[in-house]
């Protein structure tokens, strides 16, 4: 055989199995995805909503937006989001949330189905996974194709898929990622493939860098293991290490563009708060392993009691060569230890603690539970030893987390079905072994090629590699003029028709034992698939039910979201003015959903000159800063050019005594444009103060607000300090804010840490939130006129204990307002255009002293003035700045998201390279082609095959 024909042979994987496994991997889990939310009676199989937290925050209306994109109806482009945080860097939103292939397929669905299409995006999602990883199991050793794709699907639909990635849609692209680079490393060791390769990383680093790099250190774990196996000498390791390295740097680099833009987002982005790891305690690791069990805070490692048992067996199958077993199960527990020391949490999570979930990289340990299970069946059904020593474990786990939090009743009644299910079919697998003939003694059976391990290949001695069926092929040629020696290569050459010596093909088969042996698979297999299909659906279930419970929670895209829409539409006209979807939100990113253009804005990467500027004005937020909210105040709305803002009723979904019905109204006002012109001598230096009143009077360049002193007193009249809290129960209940201001001035309150109703005598009730752990502050909110006997008089009803400041109240002068504004119009632009990043301004002519852009001055931002210079922009108190001389008629100002052209020139090089080494590949192949071999029986290359 020639050479190169001979290097196809083995490092030729089992295609036909592997596409029977991946496609039964992938409708398994499709079908256990859809069951578990029919069951858990969820969106879009039931009442019940699965947009929490973040699902219906960000990742839903992050869709949303990218749909009004594909269809050319965002304000915006690529690089910048108008709709959001008053103008916010999209590039790096795009490249955290949106950048999955599967994300376009959003544009396939009506507008309305937008909860519909992120649901069939999550479901593909995980079924790919599956598919990849059933077809990654027999790339790495030969087996049953049903068993890799029954082990498939249990690693799609693992604990930390169905509790933790199922409402973070973006991290299931890691879970595909993570089989398809391991698939990369085999590629590697098979010296094949090697642009393919680079494709895979790149495309999974675009998808989600966060989770690719998780993923692609456990595909370098992995890799490092199978050469560590393989028996290769120490230059081939090393050599084949380079390779997988190259491949890894090539990738990334092709990355580049988008990973290095979400890097400087979040060197901009606000800081939030700094998070100090804590491990959970070992019975609640070691419980996550069991359905139905569920936390937020710990790992989730649930990857079915098939798999679990089988992973378990894996030290006492004998079986199983010797260094196999040792390898793959000092791999795993070294991960699982990883997972609960400080440093290495830190490596895994990019050496920064996630202020969310802490065990964001559990789904790597969940795959390498099912690879360990697959060397466990794939040497054929573990005995009753190794059975019963892995029950053994599974019973002490059982114990220890049974004094668990984490436990719920469910699972008393799920694991014991489970593991009836899990123990029956191995069992009747392994009868059914012994019962019949090697399936690869049977001509016409083709699972000979998909690597159905027969007794000829378990009877292997202890200790020989895990490639021991392909020792003889990267040996020498001489060898494979033995034809027992081809008989090994059967499944991967298509040579398994030869006979083995001492063995003649025409051996007579036991007729009279394969009736029973057809009986026993297929029970076998409705067992395994019951009980995986039962214990799968019901952990997904109740982990979506305990969700539901425990987070907030935001329904599908209906009624009020319709009726929003449709007042934004009517009155919407930017850039002529901005549309502000209101105060009342549905969800933290509404203007994306329903449109407009506000304030409200929730990213992981919302910029700390947006957050700090907008708490300066008295603005509100959640999610510790990163979500800001709708600022209802006439001032801000001036400063920012909002002309148009949509009142709604409170969100049913959210407030369960909202009264039902009502209509959003639009309030109108005159406003100036997008870019206006402070004179000259305007202070542009001096920060903030601690009243909001008094820094927005320092962007309106003009005094409006009176600050009167607050006199607060308890219900009975006696006064208190600026601490207020809950009324015991039987005393009079509501805290009352006394002042004295002008008769017809707007009241307004500030108090960001007070939790509670406030109400002016005969207005209306504003709610204002906040928590004890500062994780969210209350906006400043209008609560009415002032009356003719100018008392002011406000009662709270406090539900937790909160503070009011000094300077809670400011009372507007809206006639100084009006008059503000006309001035700030009549020197403002006369034409504002806006095109994408760009905004271009016409101003009148002998402008002097500083245009202002009403846009948070975020990183990236370059103006010029007339003809003159492209700079970085200047700063006016968090907005964007441009000096005027008085000869400049125009301003022009571009964005360009920081680390875009530095990743671009990376991601160029990365091409070259790439388009280099490929040429340089196949100009040696066709010279290597051109060369006669010497001799049929040199010496082949030391490689381990695929």
């Amino acid at each position: 055989m020639e050479r190169p024909t001979l290097r196809k042979a083995v490092s030729r994987g089992p295609s036909r199995p592997g596409q029977a496994a991946a496609l039964l991997a992938s409708l398994l889990t499709a079908a256990l995805f859809c069951a578990a939310d029919a069951v858990a009676r969820c969106y879009p199989f039931g009442p019940r909503t699965r947009s929490v937290n973040d699902l219906g925050n960000q990742y839903v209306p992050f869709h949303a937006h990218l749909w009004d994109l594909l269809h050319g109806r965002a304000d915006g482009n690529l690089l910048i989001n108008w709709q959001s945080g008053y103008g916010s860097s999209f590039l790096p939103d795009l490249g955290t949330y949106l950048s999955s292939p599967f994300a376009l397929l959003v544009a396939l669905f009506p507008r309305d189905e937008i909860d519909l299409a992120v649901y069939v995006i999550t479901g593909l999602k995980t079924a790919c996974a599956g598919a990849a990883m059933a077809w990654l199991l027999l790339a790495l050793r030969p087996g049953r194709w049903w068993a890799a794709g029954l082990l498939g699907t249990s690693y799609a639909l693992c604990g930390w898929s169905v509790a933790v990635a199922s409402y973070n849609p973006m991290w299931l692209d890691g879970l595909l990622a993570l089989p398809l680079f391991c698939l990369v490393g085999e590629w590697t060791l098979a010296g094949r493939r090697p642009l393919l390769g680079v494709l895979v990383v790149a495309l999974g680093w675009i998808a989600n860098f966060y989770t690719a790099y998780m993923a692609t250190l456990a595909a370098g774990l992995l890799l490092l293991l199978r050469l560590a196996l393989g028996g290769l000498a120490p230059r081939r390791r090393a050599a084949v290490a380079g390779r997988a390295a190259g491949t890894v740097a090539l990738g990334v680099g092709l990355a580049a563009p988008l990973v290095t833009v979400v890097w400087a987002g979040t060197r901009h982005a606000y800081p939030g708060r700094v998070v100090d790891f804590a491990p959970v305690p070992a019975r609640d690791l070691l419980a996550r392993l069991l359905p139905t069990t569920y936390t937020f805070a710990s790992p989730a490692l649930y990857v079915g009691t098939a798999a679990l048992l089988l992973a378990l067996a894996l030290p006492f199958d004998r079986r199983v060569p010797g260094r196999i077993r040792t390898g793959w199960t000092a791999l795993a527990v070294a991960v699982a230890l990883s997972l609960q020391w400080g440093p290495t949490h830190l490596l895994w999570h990019a050496f920064a603690t996630p202020q969310g979930s802490a065990y964001r990289q559990a789904f790597v340990l969940c795959a390498l539970l099912v690879m360990a299970a697959w060397q466990t069946l794939s040497h054929g059904p573990p005995d009753a030893r190794a059975l019963a020593a892995a029950t053994g474990l599974l019973a002490v786990i059982t114990a220890v987390a049974s004094r668990s939090v984490v436990v719920h009743p469910v699972m008393w009644l799920v694991l014991p079905l489970a593991v009836t299910g899990a123990l029956g079919g191995l069992i009747l697998l392994g009868r059914a072994e012994r019962a019949g003939p090697a399936e690869r003694s049977e001509p016409a059976e083709p699972a000979g090629r998909a690597g159905r391990a027969g007794p000829a290949e378990r009877a292997e001695p202890a200790g020989r590699s895990e490639r021991a069926e392909l020792a003889d092929a990267t040996g020498s040629f001489s060898r494979l003029g033995r034809l027992g020696r081809l008989g090994r290569l059967g499944r991967l050459g298509r040579l398994g028709r030869l006979s083995r010596p001492g063995r003649p093909s025409d051996r007579p088969v036991r007729v009279a034992r394969r009736p029973r042996r057809a009986l026993l698979v297929p029970l076998a297999v409705v067992l395994l698939f019951g009980g995986q299909f039962g214990e799968t659906v019901a952990t997904s279930a109740v982990a979506s039910r305990l969700r539901l419970g425990n987070m907030d929670d935001y329904a599908p895209w209906g009624a009020r979201q319709r009726a929003q829409a449709d007042a934004i539409a009517r009155v919407d006209d930017w850039p002529a003015h901005r549309t502000d979807p209101g105060r009342e939100q549905t969800v933290g990113n509404d203007p994306l959903l329903v449109g407009g253009q506000g304030a409200q804005y929730y990213s992981s990467l919302t910029s700390d000159v947006l957050s700090r500027t907008l708490t300066a004005l008295g603005d509100g937020w959640t999610s510790r800063g990163r979500s800001v909210q709708s600022l209802d105040n006439d001032v801000t709305d001036a400063l920012f050019s909002v002309g148009a803002r949509v009142h709604s009723p409170p969100d049913p979904h959210q407030s369960r005594s909202a009264p039902p019905g009502g209509a959003p109204t639009v309030t109108r006002a005159q406003v100036p444009p997008l870019v206006t012109v402070r004179p000259p001598g305007t202070d542009t230096r001096s920060g903030f103060g601690p009243s909001p009143y008094r820094n927005q009077e320092l962007l309106l360049g003009t005094r409006v607000y009176t600050v009167p002193r607050v006199t607060v007193r308890a219900a009975d009249g006696t006064p208190v300090r600026r601490f207020v809290g809950v009324p015991a129960e039987g005393t009079a209940s509501g805290v009352q804010v006394t002042a004295r201001c002008r008769a017809g001035t707007e009241v307004y309150l500030w108090a960001p840490h007070y939790s509670g109703t406030a109400r002016l005598d005969g207005g209306p009730e504003a709610r204002f939130r906040t928590d004890a752990r500062v994780t969210k502050i209350a906006a400043m909110r209008p609560l009415g006129t002032v009356p003719a006997s100018g008392r002011v008089r406000i009662v709270l009803t406090p539900d937790l204990r909160g503070r009011i400041p000094d300077g809670a109240v400011g009372c507007l002068d809206t006639a100084r307002l009006r008059g503000a504004v006309q001035r700030l119009t009549a020197t403002g632009a006369t034409r504002v255009h806006v095109s994408g990043a760009t905004v271009e301004a016409s101003l009148p002519p002998g402008s002097a002293g500083t245009a202002v852009v009403a846009a948070p001055r975020i990183a990236g931002w370059r103006c010029a003035a007339g003809a003159g210079p492209v700079v970085a922009a200047g700063g006016f108190h968090g907005l964007i700045a441009v000096p005027l001389d008085g000869s400049a008629t125009t301003v022009r100002c571009v964005f360009r998201p920081p680390g875009l052209r530095l990743g671009s020139a990376i991601g160029a090089t990365a091409l070259l390279v790439t388009l280099l080494t490929c040429a340089f590949t196949v100009l040696r192949g066709r010279r290597a082609a051109r060369t006669p071999l010497l001799s049929t029986t040199t010496t082949a290359p030391d490689r381990v095959g695929a």
